[in-house]
């Protein structure tokens, strides 16, 4: 009985823990990027810079919810296919665009002094990341 409440709370801190730690990483991310304001200013539309901040929350924490719930929305397989495909594609033009964003891969060649094995070093990173997703969402697959 101690024992399964000790685990508990173990499972607790670092469920929180690692949830304040994702959660900083993405206000951080939304902040120094100024991610809102650019949006706004792209969109002309700054007079409804609250609506999208709101819209942000809003989302994440639907979603979150969502997720934690374990709820299936019943959509058929020929929509989900197209439609992971689509959202794995913008989180890698995502990624990428941070990634540019921020010069993470000059600095990182120019330090490693590895210029002549940049396209080797990109497709290693995204080979791993596909397949490393396939193996994911195929082989350990929880339901």
């Amino acid at each position: 009985m101690i024992q399964h409440l000790l685990d508990s709370v173990i499972l607790v801190f670092f469920g929180l823990a690692g949830g304040f730690a994702v959660g900083s990483g993405f206000v951080a991310f939304i902040a120094v990027l100024d991610i809102v304001p650019r949006l706004t200013h792209l969109t002309r539309s700054k007079s409804s810079i609250h609506w999208y901040e709101g819209a942000i929350i809003t989302g994440t924490l639907v979603f979150t919810w969502l997720d934690l719930r374990n709820m299936t929305l019943g959509i058929p397989m020929w929509i989900i296919l197209p439609l992971g495909a689509f959202m794995g594609i913008f989180v890698g033009m995502l990624a990428a665009a941070l990634t540019e964003a921020l010069n993470v891969f000059p600095i990182l060649v120019k330090r490693m002094g590895m210029k002549e094995s940049l396209l080797m070093f990109l497709m290693a990173m995204s080979l791993g990341k596909v397949i490393g997703s396939l193996l994911q969402w195929t082989y350990f697959k929880i339901w």
